[in-house]
C-alpha cells in the first residue's frame, strides 16, 4: 500500500462516517449498534463540560482532512514522506478544530445544565387561556426560561375561574397546575400590581 493509497482510505473512511452521520441525523435513522468494553479515558469536555474534545463528528472531520490533505500533497509536490504526513496531520486537526468549534459555538451554545428552579412551578404567574368550570379543569399558558407553555390547570378551592384571569400556581401534581387567582393572593387587581 502506498501513501497516496492510505490517505485516500482515511478520506474515503471519514467521509463515509460524515455521510452516515447526516443522513442518520437528518433522517432521525437508528442504526443497530454495539457496546464495546474500553478502558476508561478522560476526554476533556469544552464549553461548560457539554461537548467532549474527542466525538464522533470531530474524529470523522479529522480523517476526512487529514486523508484528503495528505492525498492531495503526496499527489501534487515531490516533498518528504513526513513532511507531508506533518501537512496532512495539521489538515486533520484543522478539520476537526472547525467542526469542534461549530458543535460547541453554534449548536450546543443553548444547551446549558437545566436548574430545578427553571422547571418549579410554584409561584408562575400566568392568564387561564380556557376558563375553569366548577371542578373542572382548564388551560394556563404562562412564560418560563424565555419560552410560553400552557398546561392544564384546576382552581385551588374548585370554584370556577374565567378566561383570560391572572393566575398564581400554588402546587403542581401530575402534570395539572392548581391555581388562585392573583387578585385573591395580592389583595389588588393584577394589571395594578404589574404598573408597581
Amino acid at each position: 500500500m502506498t501513501w497516496a493509497d492510505f490517505y485516500l482510505t482515511c478520506f474515503l473512511i471519514g467521509f463515509l462516517l460524515s455521510l452516515i452521520s447526516l443522513l442518520t441525523g437528518s433522517a432521525h435513522l437508528h442504526l443497530p449498534h454495539m457496546h464495546v468494553q474500553i478502558p476508561h479515558v478522560h476526554v476533556p469536555h469544552v464549553g461548560g463540560g457539554n461537548v467532549p474534545v474527542l466525538n464522533f463528528g470531530t474524529l470523522a472531520a479529522f480523517l476526512t482532512w487529514f486523508g484528503a490533505t495528505g492525498y492531495l500533497v503526496i499527489r501534487l509536490s515531490s516533498l518528504w514522506t513526513f513532511f507531508a504526513l506533518g501537512i496532512a496531520l495539521a489538515g486533520g486537526l484543522l478539520g476537526a478544530g472547525i467542526i469542534f468549534l461549530f458543535l460547541a459555538k453554534v449548536l450546543m451554545r443553548s444547551e446549558g445544565e437545566v436548574e430545578p428552579e427553571d422547571s418549579d412551578m410554584v409561584g408562575v404567574l400566568g392568564r387561564l387561556s380556557v376558563s375553569i368550570r366548577p371542578g373542572g379543569t382548564g388551560e394556563i399558558v404562562f412564560t418560563q426560561g424565555g419560552t410560553r407553555h400552557c398546561t392544564a390547570a384546576r382552581s385551588e378551592d374548585g370554584t370556577a375561574v374565567p378566561k383570560n384571569t391572572e393566575v398564581v400556581v400554588t402546587r403542581f401534581d401530575k402534570g395539572i397546575a392548581y391555581v388562585r387567582r392573583w387578585e385573591d393572593l395580592t389583595g389588588e387587581p393584577a394589571e395594578d400590581a404589574e404598573k408597581d
